[in-house]
């Protein structure tokens, strides 16, 4: 319950707060010393989109963000189905699915900083 305590303030406050206005969050190290844009660059205008209801939005600032939050929503109401059946939850990947995750975020990471992939970019 802390984690979904957590999540939400964290998203109450992207969605009152909208990073799209300067001055409001820090810019993103890895862009402001390289140019390059990292698989999180947009997250936060992705939130901001999401809790407004704007998915279109929200899916052009940042697609593997707003797939992780339709996912971490579906997780945790299979987490709250199987606590109330009184089943505990275990999610148990194999180091093949954390390498599979790790290469969608960099094959990602690469093509929405390549000019046929500037649709990805925020």
């Amino acid at each position: 319950m802390g984690i979904l305590a957590a999540v939400t303030g964290a998203f109450a406050y992207v969605g009152t707060v909208d990073p799209n206005e300067p001055g409001h969050y820090p810019v993103c190290p890895l862009l402001k010393l390289t140019g390059v844009l990292c698989p999180g660059c947009g997250g936060l205008r992705s939130a901001h989109a999401f809790i407004t209801g704007d998915l279109g939005a929200a899916f052009s600032a940042n697609a593997i963000a707003t797939a992780g939050y339709f996912l971490f929503a579906a997780v945790w109401v299979l987490w709250l189905v199987r606590a109330w059946r009184g089943k505990p939850l275990r999610i148990a990947l194999a180091p093949a699915w954390w390498w599979g995750v790790g290469a969608v975020l960099l094959v990602f990471t690469v093509v929405r900083n390549l000019p046929f992939g500037s649709a990805l970019a925020p």
